[in-house]
């Protein structure tokens, strides 16, 4: 069974719990999740002014072994994501979910659900871009990756996890909380 690597989480509202219900449904809707890595507190990432975030990101990465589809396990992320809240405007927000969308700017979220890996593949469609485009460029996503995974070797970069985060130049606070 294929394993899909996400990162999962929030800024608005108990960000915690918001993590405990989403990596519930991932577990009902997705697969079942083989790992998890410690939650980390962040800085806010890609938004046009820190007043608009008035509180960190909560974010944990997940392992899942799935029988769905990439695409079907992208529809029921953002599924779960309305579940829990979330509200995609059709204003500009970034769409960063897995898409190869480049929006400038990001919003305040009670969760969010990202797609960063999918076994080895790589797919670039309108909808869904894997490896995650950016990952690599965000500590936020690194640090949690390596607590599941450090040797996962990127498909298209070909270094592990390790390296990236190693070689990774975004300073921003990646803290782990207890």
């Amino acid at each position: 069974m294929p394993t899909l690597y996400l990162l999962i989480g929030g800024n608005q509202g108990d960000r915690r719990q918001m993590i405990s219900q989403a990596t519930d449904l991932i577990q009902q809707r997705i697969g079942s999740v083989a790992t998890c890595s410690y939650i980390y507190e962040t800085a806010p990432w890609g938004f046009f002014s820190p007043d608009e975030t008035p509180q960190s990101f909560f974010n944990q990465a997940l392992a899942a072994n799935t029988s769905l589809s990439p695409h079907e396990a992208l529809n029921e992320a953002m599924s779960i994501e309305q579940m829990l809240g979330r509200h995609r405007p059709s204003n500009g927000e970034s769409n960063d979910i897995g898409s190869s969308t480049n929006s400038h700017f990001y919003f305040s979220r009670p969760i969010d659900i990202d797609l960063i890996f999918y076994d080895q593949l790589v797919i670039d469609t309108p909808d869904l871009t894997l490896p995650h485009p950016r990952m690599h460029l965000r500590r936020f996503v690194l640090q949690p990756l390596c607590d599941i995974a450090p040797q996962y070797r990127h498909p298209i970069i070909n270094k592990t996890l390790t390296e990236l985060l190693d070689e990774c130049t975004d300073t921003s606070s990646c803290l782990r909380c207890l």
